[in-house]
């Protein structure tokens, strides 16, 4: 057992301490995620790396009745807030109220395939397109979800989901031609 799922584990049998505890072992990666999902944010995003890893870190600390497995249930997670955090700020952005209203435009393949995190340029319909992959296929949608928000490679997104690297490897071949698809027909189309 890790030091971090040691953590976790008190977190869950509510020693106080524990979240103290916690932040100095997993703020380096959290700030690492963070500044890469942000990398991918168009310019002139007002959230910080820091503020994102803070906001990620009160939001799972502060939530009661987690059962954390293990350190990456707690950096999936993470990354599942991290990208609920994103997109409630897309949303605010485009929001009628402060002038949206947005065109749809493809997502490029680049995107989901580069390791250099290009930037995404319509981050809710990609978030439309894997809550839509969600409803079709949970598993091939979480392992996207690895991948893409939280930065795992293949091998760490398989260990995570507890699936073979070359499952993994198949899931995201069929993740990403499904995406393209939703992205450029929209997420209003259904597939079977």
């Amino acid at each position: 057992m890790t030091d971090v799922t040691r953590i976790l584990h008190a977190i869950e049998q509510g020693d106080p301490r524990a979240a103290d505890e916690l932040l100095p072992l997993v703020y380096a990666e959290l700030r690492i995620l963070a500044a890469q999902k942000l990398g991918r944010e168009a310019p002139g995003h007002t959230l910080q790396a820091t503020a994102l890893v803070h906001e990620v870190y009160l939001r799972l600390v502060g939530e009661k009745g987690q059962d954390w497995r293990n350190r990456g249930h707690f950096f999936a997670t993470a990354a599942q807030a991290m990208r609920r955090i994103l997109i409630d700020s897309a949303r605010r952005k485009k929001s009628l109220k402060r002038g949206g209203g947005r065109d749809r435009i493809d997502l490029d393949e680049a995107a989901l395939v580069d390791e250099q995190h290009k930037p995404v340029d319509d981050l809710l319909a990609l978030d439309e397109a894997i809550d839509s992959l969600s409803q079709a296929d949970p598993k091939v949608a979480e392992l996207v979800k690895l991948r893409f928000f939280a930065g795992l490679t293949g091998e760490q997104a398989a260990k995570a989901l507890g699936i073979s690297h070359n499952t993994a490897d198949a899931y995201w071949a069929y993740a990403r031609a499904w995406l393209r698809l939703a992205i450029s027909k929209g997420t209003d189309t259904k597939f079977d």
